[in-house]
């Protein structure tokens, strides 16, 4: 598990480029400290509190396609349902500090990321979107 990447993954990556090629600036892998805890987000947009998570759909347990596996079932088991807990948790924190929080999950399409997250920062001012 060493060997996974926690940011700058292809599909980060390939987001991020077309949402600045779309003139939205963001900061990415920004830290947030609330209530004492550190969240992260994948993308944000400080000035309009916006955070924009991309989940796997396995290793945050995807509603369509997150599958426990069958090989050692009690350790992925637990482990993915402390993922999704965390998930849930950061979720909260961020929305009562007044962030919009976006998952975004890795099997929609770019594009639709894209405009997902052009829709929520629409009506701000290129300038507000840090």
């Amino acid at each position: 598990m060493a060997a996974i990447r926690r940011s700058d993954t292809k599909i980060e990556l390939r987001l991020r480029s077309l949402l600045h090629r779309r003139g939205l600036r963001y900061r990415k892998d920004y830290p947030v400290r609330i209530a004492g805890r550190l969240v992260r987000p994948d993308i944000a947009f400080t000035r309009s509190k916006i955070a924009v998570f991309i989940d796997s759909c396995f290793w945050h347990l995807c509603p369509e396609h997150g599958q426990i596996p069958s090989s050692n079932r009690a350790f992925w088991k637990d482990k993915l349902e402390r993922n999704a807990a965390r998930d849930r948790e950061q979720t909260a924190a961020l929305e009562s500090e007044g962030w919009t929080v976006l998952r975004i999950w890795e099997h929609i399409p770019t594009e639709d990321a894209v405009q997902t997250i052009v829709n929520a920062a629409r009506g701000l001012r290129v300038s507000d979107l840090d």
